[in-house]
């Protein structure tokens, strides 16, 4: 005992919450292994940030203000787990520095193209005309594609960002207004937007340490600016993060409160010590399994803030029948069925349910062997007769049928009504509640987007002229079609236009050698055989998305041959989740209540399985189609509202079938005061900041209570005959040693 004690304190000391992008997604799923894939060549999905400058001339024409801005990057580029960083400021530092070396190339390649004409000409005797009719021809192609860009070099000035005519042409048009190209990183003239990207498979507690510590360094910028837009998928994944891991203790002991009041309250036993004792177990049962996944080192996700109420509402339900005057074979069984229907949920698509339903299938299985191990000998209950109608009546008869049809009507609604409700899925959705959500609509309303999409290819050469006019028509047609939800950002055919639409491959080369590798790595990687051009898209709903995303793939032009093109990113897998999810719908809900049925059968009886599914499958089509009537979109945890409705259903079937055949009053009133403990540990999750989580709790909660009086209406509609009861021993045995009561 010492020892399990010393373990537990061990393990709970290295727990820790984790919310990533990853736990919400189908990992499994191909688009995921894509995000993965670009996200290692060219940075995950982006800390945005966006300044709004209090200075008059705003952060670029203002020469301190664009210095300090540019420090700034330069910090933020230097930050622990930061792949790159993408704003104005190192954007136009680069690109004076890359335009001086081009302007330096293309007028010494064009001094020695002329050179090269006036030797062959003077070999050849020509004249001094036809020596500089030479010159000029060697040149005339050479100043049609290159002539203006050195025109434009010499008339901006020196290229420097200390030079305020050049960071004008860079970012702003002839009317002072950000440049079509650059108004991702420039919203309005006043305005910087900076994009900072981690690297790829950055942890939770990496990703929290990273949105602080960009936040920091923005307070000690120096910068004359408004209160900054800080947002994205890892600043919003830290906020969910930081969420869970306060109200996870705090949602725990609400439950603890709540359920023990409830214990205490009700008389199921004589002496009131004894009323908290089944509590005790599930705590200790709890306890066992968060630290048992710390021990693993395994993080514990959204779901932990769902599993601590649910597993000691419902855990605490064994513990308590173990100390009634029942067999103890009933509750174990029924204990291993509501495990398996826990363990059902591991056929979920996403990450953090299947973790859920692992969570809650150790944790009841962990209460039970403390239970077991925590036991005494019986003695604070005796059992108590109920005086039960011998003779069925008629009329009786006839009411118990028509309540039954009544009830299982309105359950095959709810069951057919199930592919009509949609699952709310999107990560906004998930994080709603959180104020953070604020600063996604700010960046939304500045920028047009918070997330983004990229248009991936893959193949030998990306940069060879036939894929670069095929990205061309692709972005020319996801613009033309669908520019108001895909914004272009930085782009394969942006970064390269000034090459032209007609460049050959040693154009290309030349050109690609030239761009600054800071610009040219957004865009493609050094081995040139993966490129991305990114479009940014809003936080939205998926199933919108999704259909978009397949209108885009559908309009596309096919690649050349030997190349791969699609659409990756975090809003794409996310629809690809949803898609899964509800196509598996009915597969998630019903497989719970198929495997605990299955486990009663072979460790009861038929009649006790066959019991259990109709009362599983009446109070889960019960809240299906209270979720239908009040217009409830179901999340990816109350999608899987069946397996939680199984747990409860099962065993208040079989208790109070118990309680039925024994005539015991105390076995009935555990029942009730179960049913209440559940339904009220429960709805403390309604007292979470994240509706996900708040919304869950009254489903489960309505699943209690729906599965209490389903198990009565059963018992109250199929009395049953206890001769095909071959398992069960007769009512008259008496109650002997196997009846034990929880306590120390």
């Amino acid at each position: 005992m010492a020892l399990a004690g010393v373990m537990i304190v061990l393990g709970l000391v290295r727990v820790h919450v984790e919310t990533t992008v990853a736990s919400f997604v189908p990992s499994g799923a191909s688009s995921y292994q894509d995000l993965t894939q670009r996200d290692t060549a060219f940075g995950g999905d982006p800390i945005v940030v966006i300044l709004h400058s209090t200075s008059a001339q705003g952060l670029l024409l203002d020469q301190e203000q664009l210095l300090l801005l540019i420090a700034l990057e330069g910090r933020l580029s230097n930050l622990p787990n930061v792949a790159v960083v993408y704003g104005p400021g190192t954007v136009l530092n680069q690109t004076a520095a890359s335009i001086q070396n081009v302007l330096a190339t293309i007028s010494g390649r064009r001094d020695a193209l002329m050179n090269e004409a006036e030797e062959k000409a003077r070999s050849k005797g020509a004249s001094k005309v036809e020596i500089a009719r030479a010159r000029d021809r060697s040149v005339a192609a050479f100043d049609t594609r290159y002539g203006n860009l050195l025109a434009k070099g010499m008339t901006m000035g020196l290229p420097t960002v200390r030079n305020q005519r050049f960071v004008a042409s860079v970012m702003l048009d002839a009317d002072g207004n950000p440049r079509p190209e650059w108004k991702f990183l420039v919203p309005d003239p006043k305005s910087a937007t900076l994009l900072v990207r981690p690297r790829e498979g950055l942890s939770q507690d990496g990703a929290e340490r990273l949105t602080r510590s960009v936040r920091r360094a923005i307070e000690t910028s120096g910068l004359a600016i408004h209160k900054p837009v800080v947002t994205g998928v890892p600043a919003l994944s830290s906020a969910v993060a930081d969420r869970v891991r306060t109200e996870a203790p705090l949602l725990g002991l609400a439950a603890l409160l709540a359920v023990g009041s409830v214990f205490m309250a009700s008389p199921w036993a004589r002496r009131r010590r004894a009323r908290i004792r089944p509590l005790f177990a599930a705590l200790l049962g709890t306890a066992s399994t968060v630290a048992l996944f710390g021990l693993v080192g395994r993080p514990l996700s959204l779901g932990a803030v769902a599993f601590l109420p649910i597993l000691l509402g419902i855990g605490s339900d064994f513990p308590l029948y173990l100390s009634q005057p029942t067999h103890r074979r009933r509750v174990l069984v029924t204990a291993t069925a509501a495990t398996v229907a826990f363990a059902s949920l591991t056929i979920s698509p996403l990450p953090f349910v299947r973790e859920f339903g692992i969570a809650l299938a150790i944790g009841l299985a962990a209460t039970i062997a403390w239970a077991l191990m925590l036991r005494g000998s019986f003695r604070e209950i005796e059992p108590q007769p109920v005086d039960e109608p011998t003779t069925d009546r008629p009329d009786r008869r006839i009411l118990r049928r028509a309540t039954m049809a009544a009830g299982v009507l309105v359950a095959i609604c709810g069951w057919v009504l199930l592919p009509s409700l949609h699952i709310a899925s999107s990560p906004e959705q998930l994080a709603k509640g959180l104020p953070q959500l604020e600063q996604v609509n700010a960046a939304e309303k500045t920028l047009g987007f918070a997330g983004e999409v990229s248009l991936l290819v893959r193949g030998k050469d990306v940069l060879s002229p036939a894929v670069l006019e095929w990205q061309r028509r692709a972005e020319a047609q996801i613009v033309t079609r669908h520019g108001d939800q895909m914004r272009p950002l930085l782009t394969t055919n942006r970064l390269l236009s000034f090459l032209g639409a007609d460049a050959d491959a040693s154009q290309i080369s030349s050109g690609a050698q030239i761009l600054p590798p800071y610009l040219l790595g957004a865009v493609a990687t050094p081995d040139r055989t993966m490129a991305s051009s990114t479009f940014g898209v809003e936080i939205d709903d998926v199933a919108a998305q999704g259909k978009l995303f397949d209108s885009i793939r559908d309009e596309l032009p096919p690649p050349p041959a030997g190349y791969r093109a699609d659409l990756v990113g975090l809003p794409v897998v996310a629809s690809d989740g949803l898609h899964l999810m509800s196509v598996s719908r009915y597969v998630i809900n019903l497989a719970g209540i198929a495997a605990a049925g299955l486990v009663l059968w072979i460790g009861l009886n038929r009649r006790l399985a066959v019991r259990a599914v109709l009362t599983a499958s009446v109070a889960s089509g019960w809240v299906l189609f209270g979720l239908r009537l009040s217009g409830s979109d179901l999340s990816p945890l109350t999608l899987a509202v069946g397996a939680l409705i199984t747990v409860t259903a099962c065993e208040f079937i079989v208790m109070l079938d118990e309680s039925r055949e024994r005539r015991h009053r105390w076995v009935r009133r555990s029942v009730a005061t179960a049913a209440v403990a559940g339904t009220t540990g429960y709805l403390c999750l309604a007292l979470s900041h994240l509706e996900v989580l708040r919304d869950f709790g009254l489903v489960v909660a309505a699943g209690v209570a729906s599965s209490y009086v389903a198990a009565r209406l059963v018992l109250f509609a199929w009395p049953g005959d206890r001769s095909d009861d071959e398992n069960t021993p007769s009512a008259n045995v008496a109650v002997g040693p196997d009846l034990v009561e929880v306590g120390a």
